[in-house]
C-alpha cells in the first residue's frame, strides 16, 4: 500500500514570507554565532568528509578544528555544537562550507545540519508545530532582518520549496526535541 504524504502544515504560513538574502545585503547573519546542535547521524556524516572541508574553511576556523575539532563542549538540545571561531560558525567562509560542497555534489543540504538547513523553518518542541521565525510572531527574539515579513513579498511556499520539502519527507522532528546525547 501507497502512503500518501500531506503537505506540511505551517501555522503562519498564510502571512509569513521569507526571502534569504545572502549575497544581496546580508552577509550570513544566522551563522555569526551560529551554534547549531547535531545529532548522531550529522555528526557522522560532517565526520566523514570533514577533509573535503577543510581547504574551504577560514585559516583561524581550521587550525581551530584541527586543534580541537569542530564540535563544542556546549549543547543545546541535549546535543553537541558546532563550534564557532571568531564570532562565526567554523563552517561559515563567505558562506556555508557544507551548503557549497553538499551543492556540488549534487545536494545543498546533504551535509548541513537540520536546524541550519530548514531555517526560518522551525518546529515547536513542546507541541510538534511547524512555523517560520517571523519578527512578531511566537516571541521571536532573534532580529536578523530576513525575519521581518516587511523585508519580503515572498510566500514561504515558493521561497522555501526545498526546506520545505525536506522537512516533509520526515525525520527533521528530532532536530527540535531534546534529546540526551550523541
Amino acid at each position: 500500500m501507497t502512503r500518501t504524504r500531506l503537505p506540511l502544515a505551517i501555522l503562519n504560513e498564510e502571512t509569513a514570507t521569507f526571502d534569504c538574502s545572502f549575497g544581496r545585503g546580508c552577509d550570513g547573519k544566522c551563522c555569526q554565532n551560529g551554534r547549531p546542535s547535531v545529532n548522531a547521524k550529522e555528526a557522522a556524516t560532517i565526520r566523514k568528509h570533514l577533509k573535503r572541508f577543510l581547504p574551504h574553511l577560514r585559516p583561524e576556523a581550521r587550525k581551530l578544528i584541527e586543534k580541537e575539532g569542530w564540535l563544542s563542549r556546549r549543547t543545546k538540545l541535549g546535543r553537541p555544537m558546532i563550534r564557532v571561531s571568531e564570532g562565526w560558525c567554523v563552517f561559515f567562509n563567505r558562506g556555508c562550507v557544507l551548503h557549497k560542497v553538499g551543492a556540488e555534489d549534487g545536494d545543498p543540504f546533504q551535509y548541513k545540519p537540520v536546524q541550519c538547513a530548514l531555517f526560518p523553518l522551525e518546529m515547536d518542541a513542546k507541541t510538534g508545530e511547524w512555523y517560520i521565525r517571523q519578527w512578531d510572531y511566537a516571541d521571536e527574539d532573534w532580529d536578523l532582518f530576513c525575519l521581518n515579513p516587511k523585508n519580503s513579498k515572498r510566500k514561504v511556499r515558493d521561497s522555501m520549496a526545498g526546506e520545505i520539502a525536506l522537512a516533509e519527507n520526515g525525520g527533521c522532528e528530532s532536530a527540535f526535541r531534546p534529546t540526551k546525547g550523541i
